[in-house]
């Protein structure tokens, strides 16, 4: 039997110098045993994977709401294709991949119903008393607080790096949370998360704006990396659309991350960092260079394709509608919460107690953002639809 000393004799055998070991880990808020044959990250991983916050993913938006159809992909789906990226890319870099699949799985826990626009209607009203509302904060929040598995604790207690990965999560649409209690910088491990969540939706989005008829092959053929994608595939012409659109998105994705992977080898080549200490330092600095990336010229296809899915899917009609529809749900079962919070489960909101506005605000900002697509749907019909007859 392969014990947890074991497995971390091997990271310090098989991982580059700059990867996270599971033993130089900084540890947990409240101290635990070690398990007898799984590294900290790994607890860590199974933790996530047994919440209810990662259960509910299944049914939260990521473009697409689910009562438009199965095939298009939800929070959850994303959440794993991320970490499949991320663990591809984290292996070839000779990185810590326990680390890596921690923080893909938890790094969209926090995500409200409907995906973006449900985070932008809540981040309107909180900012009504001078808060906001923050998925990344939130999934910080519900990993180190709100959920309850533990007798001697709140949340789930992950190690340090993985908290770190998820409250410093940044792409084009997750902004880094700063926190003073975690100065140093992210690991190699959560920068490669952050790669491959811009990577996975941004390919991922092409697949299923094609699928529904939202965007076309002659909306994208301005793009040059859809074009070179295209043209790498033999005998395209004679693929059914369907099949065309598989092969087109593997080829997208397997172009990128060759790009980054040879990118990325550059700039640790460079770099020459001894250790992961070495590494948080670098990436704590206010304006440091990206380590894990594309090349300059990759970066601009990318950019231009993004900009592309922003005018032709983002905002076609279809999408649009949804959007708003969606911030209407949110704000209208906010607006009933507000007017009478008794409507609220008594576990939510106790009664007897004297709240000022801003800490009731935040009691139905976190209710709110719990839901899942299908339960605001549902608890809409019932509250708002019964609010309205009074």
């Amino acid at each position: 039997m392969r014990t947890r000393e074991d497995i971390e004799k091997l990271e310090s055998q098989i991982l580059a110098p700059f990867a996270m070991k599971s033993r130089d880990s900084g540890g947990r808020e409240h101290a635990e045993p070690q398990h007898a044959v799984r590294t900290c990250y790994q607890r860590d991983r199974d933790r996530i994977i047994h919440s209810e916050a990662f259960r509910k993913l299944e049914y939260k938006t990521q473009v697409f709401v689910i009562m438009e159809g199965d095939y298009y992909r939800t929070r959850l789906t994303h959440t794993l294709e991320v970490a499949q990226i991320a663990r591809t890319i984290g292996r070839n870099l000779q990185l810590n991949e326990d680390l890596i699949e921690a923080i893909a799985l938890a790094h969209d826990l926090g995500h409200p119903p409907f995906g973006h626009s449900g985070e932008e209607a809540l981040n309107e009203i909180m900012q009504k008393v001078g808060q906001e509302f923050n998925h990344n904060q939130r999934s910080f929040e519900i990993v180190n607080r709100i959920e309850k598995r533990y007798p001697g604790f709140d949340g789930l207690n992950l190690s340090r790096e993985v908290l770190v990965g998820i409250l410093k999560h940044q792409t084009l649409y997750d902004i880094s949370g700063l926190s003073a209690q975690y100065p140093e910088g992210p690991t190699l491990e959560a920068r490669v998360v952050d790669v491959a969540d811009s990577l996975a939706y941004l390919n991922h989005d092409v697949d299923d704006g094609l699928k529904s008829g939202c965007i076309t092959e002659s909306d994208l053929a301005e793009s040059d990396l859809w074009q070179r994608a295209l043209g790498s595939i033999q005998d395209y012409h004679a693929f059914n659309p369907e099949m065309r659109r598989y092969q087109v998105v593997k080829q997208l994705i397997d172009m990128q991350i060759k790009d980054l992977l040879k990118t990325t080898a550059e700039n640790l080549q460079r770099l020459n960092f001894s250790s992961s200490e070495a590494v948080k330092t670098f990436t704590a600095a206010k304006g440091s260079e990206p380590v894990v990336g594309f090349s300059p010229q990759m970066c601009g296809e990318r950019d231009f394709l993004q900009d592309l899915l922003l005018h032709k899917l983002y905002y076609h009609y279809r999408v649009v509608r949804m959007t708003s529809k969606a911030k209407r749900i949110i704000n209208d079962l906010f607006r009933v919460y507000e007017k009478d919070p008794r409507q609220l489960p008594y576990a939510i909101y106790p009664r007897g107690e004297d709240f000022d506005q801003g800490k009731r605000y935040g009691i139905i900002c976190n209710y709110i953002a719990s839901m899942t697509d299908r339960a605001a749907v549902e608890e809409h019909r019932k509250l708002f639809d019964a609010y309205t007859k009074v």
